[in-house]
């Protein structure tokens, strides 16, 4: 709209004040004007086959560019017009004044239109408004496109290689898709990230996420779990590498502990027929050898090791060494129960050995109620096959009678007890 020649026309000072910025603004816009037209973000957008977000958002931001040229264009010559008409004197006349105020800040500036859009009258002002925000605009989806260009096609490239040292690590080891979960899952991952790569080319702004605060982030979300999978699987293919390391002395420990079970359960039999033949009145477990199973997975483990099958020798080797070991447990506890009547008979031959020791320190050997306790309580767990019920209650009667006639151990003399004469029969109180 014209500026009314009555209404607010600008002064010198304002003119001056607004040339001034102006020009400054100017050398401001060709110089961001020439870095986007140069920026490599803009050149690959050119040249790249694009589709999805990006292609959208290119579209627009690629006419903005057109536009923006037009517009500077445009701008530039109302510009030079502009300090055309100042400078034709210092004290420009009203009428001078009242175009400068219409090109400045009215309406004229004549902006070209294009396909589908008129041309219009603006000022020099508002144009330049207009340009800064379609430069920012067509800025964005540049700086955007780039980083996300420069940053995750490279990670992806840095993820396949890794994965490819670890599918050949897998397939050295015999992990081959169809015949491990492993090997399956790396072929899938390099399908996706394959894929992902391929995306991220062609639609990188699909990858951006816009911040409140301004510019953004490049979002990596499958990129994550991609990454965090194969971990796993490298994980898992290097704990096969290290069973292929460790196998042999592995397999000797299993060999071992299965023939320290051997041996100790052969033991338990031993002690078994002993325990049936001098032993009478108990029950004794019955030993059984270790399962043929156990067997059946150290061969089939060892012939995992001969043929070079890691990944299959690696879950048989970790239930082998659980299991072995529990058979080790399981063999010296059955050689336990076997022989726990035989811990008893020989507990009971030492309490009446040392309880026959005290007896004699103190001088009282040859008292027939204790000779007769201890003569029985010997025979029984002497003799074969020994009633260690018996033979228990005979050794607690033996020490009854002996803690009846026996002082306190305080280290006091030994000595028959006052009182008490060896040749004149039972003591006073004793049984008749």
């Amino acid at each position: 709209m014209a500026v009314d020649p009555a209404g607010p026309v600008m002064s010198r000072e304002e003119v001056d004040r607004a040339l001034a910025r102006l020009g400054a603004e100017r050398e401001s816009v060709e110089s961001a004007l020439s870095a986007l037209q140069d920026h490599s973000g803009r050149r690959l957008l050119e040249g790249a086959d694009l589709s999805g977000v990006t292609e959208e958002h290119w579209a627009g931001a690629e006419e903005a560019v057109s536009r923006l040229w037009a517009h500077f264009e445009t701008w530039d010559a109302a510009l030079a017009r502009a300090r055309e008409v100042r400078g034709r004197r210092s004290r420009p006349s009203r009428e001078e004044l009242a175009e400068l105020t219409e090109l400045l800040r009215g309406s004229g500036v004549t902006v070209p239109g294009g396909p589908g859009r008129p041309s219009e009258r603006t000022g020099l002002e508002v144009l330049v408004e207009r340009m800064n925000e379609q430069y920012a605009r067509a800025m964005a989806v540049v700086t955007a496109a780039e980083a996300v260009w420069s940053s995750l096609p490279a990670r992806i490239d840095l993820l396949t290689a890794e994965l490819r040292r670890v599918r050949s690590l897998a397939h050295a080891l015999g992990m081959h898709p169809g015949g491990h979960p492993a090997a399956d899952g790396l072929d899938e991952l390099a399908d996706e990230l394959a894929r992902t790569r391929d995306e991220a080319l062609r639609d990188p702004l699909r990858f951006w996420r816009p911040l409140p605060s301004g510019g953004g982030r490049v979002a990596v979300g499958g990129y994550g779990r991609a990454e965090r999978r194969l971990e796993e699987i490298r994980r898992e293919v290097e704990t096969v590498m290290h069973v292929r390391e460790d196998a042999d002395q592995r397999l000797l420990r299993v060999r071992d502990v299965l023939s320290r079970a051997d041996r100790t359960l052969n033991e338990a039999r031993a002690a078994r027929g002993e325990v049936l033949a001098g032993i009478a009145a108990v029950e004794v477990p019955a030993v059984t050898g270790a399962p043929a199973s156990l067997h059946r997975q150290l061969v089939t483990a060892s012939e995992y090791r001969r043929d070079g099958q890691w990944h299959r020798l690696s879950p048989v080797l970790d239930r082998l060494e659980e299991e072995a070991d529990a058979e080790l447990v399981r063999a010296r506890e059955s050689l336990a129960a076997v022989t726990e009547p035989l811990a008893v008979r020989a507990r009971l031959r030492g309490e009446l050995d040392s309880c026959r020791s005290r007896v004699n320190r103190f001088g009282y050997d040859g008292d027939p109620e204790l000779v007769e306790h201890h003569d029985r309580a010997r025979r029984l767990l002497w003799s074969a096959p020994c009633d260690l019920r018996a033979a228990e209650r005979a050794v607690r009667r033996y020490r009854q009678a002996a803690a009846e006639l026996l002082p306190a151990d305080r280290g006091g003399p030994a000595g028959p007890r006052a009182g008490f004469r060896k040749d004149t029969g039972p003591r006073d109180g004793a049984r008749r």
